[in-house]
């Protein structure tokens, strides 16, 4: 059997394999398999899986058939509804559920979904048991439970509102946002309503965008990939900053004041260097993965902060943060890990921990980030139809080789696939504007001549 999970989770066209119904209950069904334990005696009900979705219109009938997998073996589901990925991972351990499963397909287009599991301790999967999933999957068989059966789940009234108490805990009790002009865009994703809430329940002034999920919306024209509105409205509106989520809200980009973008290599700059004034940076280094911008990496030196490097995915910094003992990871798509308060990479909670910032310093965003300068930089997407092994592309090689020596020890290239969407990927990083988007060009022109003639 092919790999079935990427770096976040399965992923894939609904309709098409693998998130075909019945393969979705096998897929259930082995996990359960694998993830599940015996009920506690005391407890008198079958154990339970939490189940979660963003706002996707495909996420209530993959829903059906992973219960049907999961009711096959045994196990009742406790339904949180559309909710945030972050709210699933943080109530997985707190309603005792065995594990959680979150439906989504995070930023990709609307057209996508997948399927996350968490850890009954609200964990992404480590590596291994994935592959483990995917051996049973080919090992076993098994028959499903008559489909009459009741598969709606238990649904669990109080999750969004435990979730919502969770995160203003983590926003310091003496400051609240009342007086601040601030922009939410939701993607059209998980967030959409409780976003919003939140900032107001601390006092701020809300303008909300992208909060109107159809189920076919979700990342367009709106999210942490799409930053053009939420730019436009805090201009408009003289907002102190804003901020978009991802459709399930595990990622946040900012926008100071004047519209300028902050990415998650900016946030995590600033978070580092106030956590080390505040004493809470532990052993004065943080996690960042290698698409991290060299200025960040120049930044932290300066601040006296060590940094430890890891392969793209947010699972690979959280791992590293946990065995190293460190308090802030991230990656500059925005996925930022405050292992003070989560295991995960949470959105909402990234955009209440800059906030409390700005609120202490007294300062505004764009006044606290100038010592921060990124160096320029381009990120490219190229879809491709399969994903030809780079080193089965020689002329591409060579050419990448010498695009490198051009940049005079001044810059960097990152050519990788993409572990979610049928995309390659292209990092270019150097002195000047012009000669990064120049070398990028180049990269894109002669990739698509040698997998062609490949």
């Amino acid at each position: 059997m092919e790999q079935l999970f990427g770096t976040d989770g399965i992923r894939g066209i609904p309709g098409q394999y693998p998130l075909l119904p019945e393969f979705i209950s096998k897929i259930g069904f082995a996990t359960v398999r694998l993830l599940g334990n015996h009920a506690h005696p005391s407890l008198g009900t079958p154990p339970a899986v939490l189940l979660g979705r963003d706002s996707r219109h495909s996420g209530p009938w993959i829903a059906k058939a992973l219960q049907r997998g999961f009711v096959s073996a045994g196990y009742r589901i406790l339904d949180l509804g559309m909710i945030p990925t972050p709210a699933l991972a943080y109530l997985t351990p707190r309603r005792k559920a065995t594990f959680g499963v979150m439906i989504s397909a995070s930023h990709n287009p609307p057209e996508f979904n997948g399927i996350k599991f968490f850890s009954a301790q609200g964990h992404k999967l480590e590596e291994q048991q994935e592959r483990m999933i995917e051996g049973r999957l080919s090992d076993f068989s098994y028959s499903l439970k008559p489909s009459s059966q009741r598969l709606s789940g238990q649904k669990d009234e109080r999750a969004s509102a435990d979730y919502l108490d969770f995160l203003k805990s983590t926003f310091p009790a003496s400051l609240d946002l009342k007086g601040t002009k601030l922009v939410i865009d939701c993607a059209n994703g998980a967030a959409s309503y409780l976003g919003p809430q939140l900032l107001r329940d601390l006092g701020a002034e809300v303008f909300a965008i992208g909060c109107h999920p159809s189920g076919h919306n979700i990342n367009l024209g709106y999210g942490a990939l799409d930053l053009e509105a939420m730019r436009r409205v805090v201009v408009a509106r003289k907002a102190a900053c804003g901020f978009s989520l991802d459709g399930d809200a595990d990622r946040a980009i900012f926008a100071d004041s004047r519209g300028n973008i902050l990415d998650g290599d900016v946030l995590i700059g600033l978070s580092a260097a106030h956590l080390r004034r505040c004493g809470l940076l532990r052993h004065n280094r943080v996690v960042t993965t290698v698409m991290a911008n060299m200025g960040l990496i120049h930044y932290l030196k300066q601040q006296g902060i060590g940094v430890v490097q890891v392969p793209v995915g947010d699972r690979n910094v959280i791992q590293a943060m946990e065995r190293e003992d460190l308090s802030l990871g991230g990656e500059s798509s925005g996925h930022i890990v405050f292992r003070r308060f989560s295991c995960n990479g949470d959105g909402l909670l990234t955009a209440l921990q800059i906030l409390s910032i700005l609120k202490e310093c007294g300062k505004p965003i764009e006044k606290l980030r100038e010592g921060l300068r990124l160096y320029p930089q381009v990120l490219k997407n190229v879809p491709v139809e399969r994903k030809i092994p780079i080193e089965e592309l020689p002329h591409f090689q060579t050419k990448l080789r010498s695009l490198q020596k051009s940049l005079e020890g001044k810059g960097r290239i990152l050519v990788r696939y993409s572990g979610t969407e049928p995309l390659l990927r292209i990092l270019v990083e150097g002195p000047t504007w012009s000669l990064v988007h120049r070398v990028c060009s180049e990269i894109i022109k002669t990739y698509n001549r040698n997998r062609y003639s490949t």
